[in-house]
């Protein structure tokens, strides 16, 4: 059994994955740059905001419980979508994704007596999306703050042809690398 852990996330998302399987937990609420640097791929960008969160949460930590941080991106042609910020946003993203595979990357990261990173990569493979499905999705709201601007766990499931991974992952914690950085 786990002990208690901290989670330098503000993801609900992530926080209902680990709810799920028992893992005790408390938030760390952490504020870094999220950019993406120029010639960055996917998944070093990833791996370094998960490190610069997981490191920043060790900063705030009150105790010495190991520390859990994440990021996910989607990417299509190699390039990070972001998360969408706005309708219009979300609008344009699922335009890019419709009809494609896409690639969703989670890197974990637990810094306990050592740092480690391991990184998830799921296939996604969307159906062809009209202009009525992609307005009508974008007016639920549910696209925003949503890395490549869905939610598999939401009414964005239904854009989905086929997915090649984790599920986990998709909706933002891979479970089974998160499980095995945290017990090792």
């Amino acid at each position: 059994m786990l002990k208690k852990i901290y989670l330098a996330s503000k993801s609900p998302r992530r926080k209902k994955i680990l709810e799920q399987v028992g893992i005790n937990f408390e938030v760390i609420e952490i504020n870094i740059d999220e950019s993406c640097k120029k010639n960055e791929t996917p998944e070093d960008y990833v791996k370094r905001i998960s490190i610069e969160k997981a490191r920043q949460g060790k900063l705030q930590a009150k105790s010495n419980f190991s520390i859990l941080a994440a990021d996910t991106a989607v990417a299509v042609d190699n390039i990070v979508l972001g998360k969408a910020n706005c309708s219009d946003d979300a609008h344009s993203m699922l335009e890019k994704l419709s009809g494609r595979t896409h690639y969703v990357l989670t890197a974990v990261t637990v810094i306990n007596k050592i740092e480690r990173t391991r990184v998830n990569i799921s296939r996604v493979v969307f159906k062809k999306l009209t202009e009525s499905e992609i307005n009508s999705y974008c007016k639920t709201m549910e696209p925003i703050g949503k890395a490549g601007g869905y939610a598999i766990q939401g009414k964005g499931a239904r854009f989905i042809d086929k997915l090649e991974g984790s599920y986990s992952n998709v909706m933002g914690l891979p479970l089974n690398e998160t499980i095995e950085l945290l017990e090792g």
